[in-house]
Order: C-alpha cells, then sequence, then structure tokens
C-alpha cells in the first residue's frame, strides 16, 4: 500500500512539472497575443491615417484640377496679358495635381500613399492572424491545465493524457501565431 501511494505522488509531482509547463506556455502565448493586438490595432490607426492623407490629396488635386478648367473659360474672353497670366496660373496647377498624383521624394503622392496605406494594413491582418492564433494557443493551454489539475484530484490517466494532447495542440497554434500566422485561417 505504501508503494503504491509513493507512486501516486510521484505521478502528482510529473503531473505538476506538465501544469507549470503549460502555464509557461500560456504566458508566452497571452504575451505573444497581446502584442499582436497592440501591433494591429497601431497598424489599424496608421492605414486609416494615410486613406485620409490619400483622400485630403485627392480632393486638393480635384479642386486644383477644376481650378485650371475653369481658367481655361477666362483665357479666351482676356486680353493677350491676362491670357498669359492664365496659362501660368494653370500649368502651376497642372503640376501641382501631377506632383500630388505621385511624389516619390516625400512617399506623400497619391500612388505613394496607396501603397503605405496598403502595406499598413496588410500588416495589421498579418497582426490579427497572429492575435487569433495566440488566443486559440492560450485556450487550448488553459483547459490543458484544468485537466491536468483535474487528474491529479480524479486520479484518472486519461485527463492527463488528454491535457498533454491540447498542450501540444496549443504549441502548434501558438507557433503557427509566430512563424506564420496566415498560413491557417479560422
Amino acid at each position: 500500500m505504501a508503494g503504491h501511494a509513493h507512486a501516486d505522488h510521484g505521478g502528482d509531482k510529473r503531473i505538476a512539472l506538465l501544469i507549470a509547463i503549460l502555464a509557461l506556455f500560456l504566458a508566452l502565448a497571452e504575451t505573444g497575443a497581446k502584442s499582436a493586438q497592440t501591433e494591429a490595432i497601431t497598424r489599424n490607426v496608421e492605414a486609416a491615417n494615410l486613406w485620409s492623407f490619400f483622400q485630403a490629396r485627392t480632393i486638393r488635386q480635384t479642386t486644383v484640377r477644376t481650378a485650371a478648367e475653369q481658367a481655361e473659360l477666362g483665357k479666351a474672353a482676356a486680353d493677350e496679358a491676362a491670357r498669359t497670366a492664365i496659362a501660368a496660373q494653370q500649368q502651376r496647377w497642372r503640376d501641382t495635381a501631377q506632383r500630388w498624383e505621385s511624389e516619390p521624394d516625400t512617399g506623400e503622392g497619391r500612388r505613394e500613399l496607396m501603397a503605405r496605406a496598403r502595406a499598413a494594413e496588410a500588416k495589421r491582418d498579418r497582426s490579427m492572424a497572429a492575435y487569433h492564433h495566440y488566443e486559440y494557443g492560450s485556450a487550448a493551454f488553459q483547459v490543458a491545465i484544468v485537466l491536468a489539475s483535474a487528474s491529479i484530484i480524479t486520479a484518472v490517466p486519461a485527463l492527463a493524457l488528454g491535457s498533454i494532447g491540447l498542450g501540444v495542440v496549443g504549441i502548434v497554434l501558438t507557433g503557427i501565431g509566430f512563424f506564420a500566422p496566415e498560413a491557417v485561417h479560422f
């Protein structure tokens, strides 16, 4: 009888070690989830700001083009000096509108803003995918810890095996979140 109690005690130690390992992975998954969530929020704000800037550039560009077209109508009625001044102003407006379309030096042309906004959205989407994998991994670790704890109380080895299985699932999901969050979609 005493040998049986000793064997149970050794099994309890192994289960306690399993719980500690699962708790460690749970902490890592939760940290990864929070980091990915923060990154996703940051990238979402960045993308929204860039799309707002893009929209402002589009409105300003349209306004300048409209002014140039309106001035075209005024050229017909004006004298030669006025027509020359109007033509010069029109060219400045057209140049400005063209510069706003693409401004590689500053990265603030509409084309560049669109590319930057799409890149921020892609980073946001990757971070959200990672976040979801971390969260599912965390859930697997939490349930595994509960099963491992229950196996000590009930002395049912199948619960410990289920705990190990869920722990492996948690490790896989957390690994996917870290290494390839867009590889598996839920």
